[in-house]
């Protein structure tokens, strides 16, 4: 079991919809969702700071801890191949993404106790979708070589997001064993509250958990609406209190109706925190909230203004 505790009894903050809000608020195409590509260039990097700057600061106001997390969600062997990336290449992507981050920490001259650095793992198939299914071993070796990059550049921890099974989950979590790395699962699920595998929220924590000895420092969920899913969380079983984090959808759309939009849709934005609130309820040791698809730095600063 990991007992390293990283996130102790603290509040957390974390930034939104990177993607979406670089495309349709900056106007900056990304290649297969590829934010990573944004730290290739100076404007790219200029506009990821302006991006994080912004959650930073309700950050401080609210007096909360952050989880500045790499734009490295797609930057795996099978995304990068697509955007022609060796697996040389993306290792040291990966290795500057950290380094990056880190050195925003020191120009915003911000407590560096204050933030936790996470390297993001996106799924090896689309977010989705539960595509090409690997078995555990399998997904371990597929997630090792960012892990290990990430690990040699001294991140805090990893995350991996919009994970729509328990079995590439798993993998995940036994590479980042290997190198000794804390880890964040978050799951995305369908609109009934399901992971798009088929699997219950119920299910998927308790296959990780027994499989990997309870590694995972905290489950989460993104990249759905509290709508989809708030009513799967009314329980008073112990998985309820593995959740630590949300990272919802601003949008009530399904997934395949967000796939074909060709518009941001930035939802209810106190609706959205009235939900943040009633997530707060219901769930005892939720500490890290964020943003997914449609959501920025306002749809944040609703959450922290109506609970903290």
């Amino acid at each position: 079991m990991n007992s390293s505790n990283i996130f102790k009894t603290d509040k957390f903050l974390t930034d939104g919809g990177l993607e979406t809000t670089m495309i349709f608020q900056e106007g900056i195409d990304l290649n297969h969702f590829a934010a990573f590509e944004l730290l290739t260039n100076d404007g790219g990097r200029k506009a990821l700071k302006r991006y994080f700057r912004s959650y930073l600061q309700i950050a401080e106001q609210y007096q909360m801890n952050f989880v500045l997390e790499a734009p490295t969600w797609r930057a795996n062997t099978d995304w990068g191949y697509k955007l022609g990336y060796s697996k040389s290449q993306l290792s040291t992507i990966n290795k500057k993404a950290i380094s990056f981050m880190r050195e925003m920490v020191t120009e915003n001259n911000w407590p560096e106790e204050k933030v936790l650095i996470s390297g993001s793992i996106g799924p090896r198939g689309d977010g989705y979708v539960a595509d090409n299914y690997m078995k555990v071993q399998e997904a371990k070796a597929y997630h090792t070589d960012q892990i290990q990059a990430f690990a040699l550049a001294d991140v805090d921890f990893v995350t991996a997001m919009s994970i729509n099974y328990s079995n590439e989950a798993t993998g995940v979590v036994e590479a980042a064993k290997t190198f000794n790395v804390p880890v964040v699962i978050s799951f995305t699920v369908e609109t009934d509250g399901n992971l798009p595998s088929g699997e219950s929220l119920n299910e998927a924590i308790a296959k990780v958990d027994q499989s990997t000895d309870s590694y995972v420092e905290h489950f989460m969920i993104n990249c759905a609406h509290p709508e989809h899913f708030k009513h799967r969380l009314n329980s008073d079983d112990s998985w309820i209190k593995r959740i630590g984090g949300i990272r919802a959808n601003a949008s009530t759309l399904s997934h395949a109706e967000l796939d074909e939009s060709d518009t941001l849709d930035a939802g209810d934005k106190v609706a959205l925190a009235g939900h943040y609130d009633d997530l707060f309820k219901l769930l005892p040791n939720l500490q890290v909230v964020g943003g997914c698809c449609g959501t920025d730095h306002t749809h944040m600063e609703a959450v922290c203004e109506k609970i903290f």
